[in-house]
């Protein structure tokens, strides 16, 4: 494995003594054991297909320093250090003109995407990006405690706020004091944005900013979703939600102290370990809508693009096609539990047998919806921070939702002046 700073003098140096080095390509590869052995795998099948030589790149853990150093490298237009890498469901945008052109090369495996995942990675009409693996928003339940009040799943958030309401007041009378019905990523960061995506749309008040890239977030029902969430704090959610990422949500409900709990796919599987106190009694399921809505899950995870500037585009996609068959994709789950991108995967015998739980997730990953990131561009920072402290301010009392919903049409539109670039 190496990393990034290194491989790129190793280039330069060859290049200066009349090495052929035209023959290698980089690409990305994560430095656990378990990606180690997806890497060497994925280098076996590419290198007999193609006859070039695959080398492996380590970069930063944090994904902000992951897209800094990418800035940096495409600035340069450097065509060596990388050629296949990962990147964030919102980076697409951000990167467009820096990412190769897939449109007429991976046409012929669309189909077998999720659909909102493959159009994340559309700008201006053109694919610059293939799903790699899926995250989505859920909803987490306690099914003994719905069996124990005679309680169905949640349909709608009214429905959610109800049962959430009698549970935690009975789970209360009954002794457990700390016990909460509902817990979230309330803090003031993207895991927010997420949420507040999650609301807004579900009440069929947009996505903040549509496909066409107009500012949409001045209605009634944005509004009222974001006063509904506001309504829960300090009566089903701890105040302290407003200070919880995804882990602080997790352990709360992981140590048995909530009903429901929404989060990403990983908690699933952390809620089943041995040392759980709540092993066996969780459900998942989308995510409730409004009365007159439909379920929406905020889109995560990430993407295999290209270097557009790589001297060698077409070992790149072809590397590309291995990384993102269903072969591959069966032995990223297996290895590193990443949740597949393609649809068919999830009627899979041999998949569902690894990892049952999948199941559960293939309707949470159908209602997909993206962040307004692909059409916002290198303007997506600015205007997911004004969304999350717009909602932020709400949850806090600080604002209400009619005043914050007018605050933040503006602010967006200010963001977006002549143009989003």
């Amino acid at each position: 494995m190496r990393r990034l700073i290194p491989s790129m003098v190793a280039v330069a140096l060859a290049l200066m003594s009349g090495q052929v080095v035209a023959e290698t390509l980089r690409m990305q590869c994560a430095p656990s054991k378990e990606g180690r052995q997806y890497c060497n795998e994925i280098k076996q099948r590419f290198e007999a297909q193609t006859g070039y030589t695959l080398e492996f790149i380590d970069l930063p853990p944090a994904s902000d320093e992951k897209l800094s150093l990418f800035q940096q490298l495409f600035a340069a237009k450097d065509a060596s250090a990388i050629d296949l890498f990962q990147a964030d469901t919102v980076w697409i945008g951000v990167l467009n003109k820096h990412l190769l052109d897939l449109t007429d090369s991976v046409a012929d495996i669309k189909q077998d995407f999720f659909p909102a995942a493959w159009q994340n990675n559309v700008v201006n009409g053109r694919v610059k990006a293939v799903p790699a693996y899926l995250d989505s928003g859920a909803l987490y339940y306690r099914k003994d405690l719905l069996e124990k009040y005679a309680e169905q799943p949640p349909v709608t958030w009214a429905d959610l706020t109800r049962i959430a309401t009698r549970i935690q007041q009975g789970e209360r009378a009954a002794g457990h004091k700390n016990f909460w019905g509902l817990v979230f990523q309330g803090k003031s960061y993207e895991g927010l944005t997420c949420n507040a995506l999650e609301w807004v749309a579900s009440q069929n008040g947009g996505s903040f900013i549509d496909a066409q890239g107009n500012i949409t977030i001045n209605n009634p029902q944005a509004a009222q979703a974001l006063d509904m969430a506001a309504g829960w704090i300090g009566k089903i959610t701890p105040k302290g939600t407003l200070g919880y990422m995804e882990e602080e949500s997790r352990a709360l409900f992981q140590n048995g102290d909530a009903m429901f709990m929404r989060n990403w796919p990983y908690a699933y599987v952390l809620a089943q370990d041995s040392s759980s106190a709540i092993r066996g009694k969780v459900g998942v399921m989308p995510l409730p809508k409004g009365a007159d809505g439909h379920s929406v899950s905020a889109l995560g995870g990430w993407q295999w693009a290209i270097n557009g500037y790589t001297r060698h585009p077409q070992a790149a996609i072809a590397l590309l096609k291995i990384v993102s068959d269903a072969e591959s994709q069966k032995r990223a789950l297996a290895l590193m539990g990443q949740a597949p991108s393609r649809t068919a995967l999830y009627d899979d015998p041999q998949v569902l047998a690894q990892a049952p739980y999948l199941a559960d997730f293939k309707g949470i990953f159908a209602q997909a919806m993206p962040r307004p990131a692909t059409q916002t561009k290198r303007q997506y920072a600015q205007v997911s921070r004004a969304i999350y402290n717009a909602t932020f301010n709400v949850l806090r009392g600080d604002s209400d939702g009619v005043t914050a919903v007018a605050d933040l049409q503006q602010r967006l539109e200010r963001i977006k002046a002549r143009g989003w670039r």
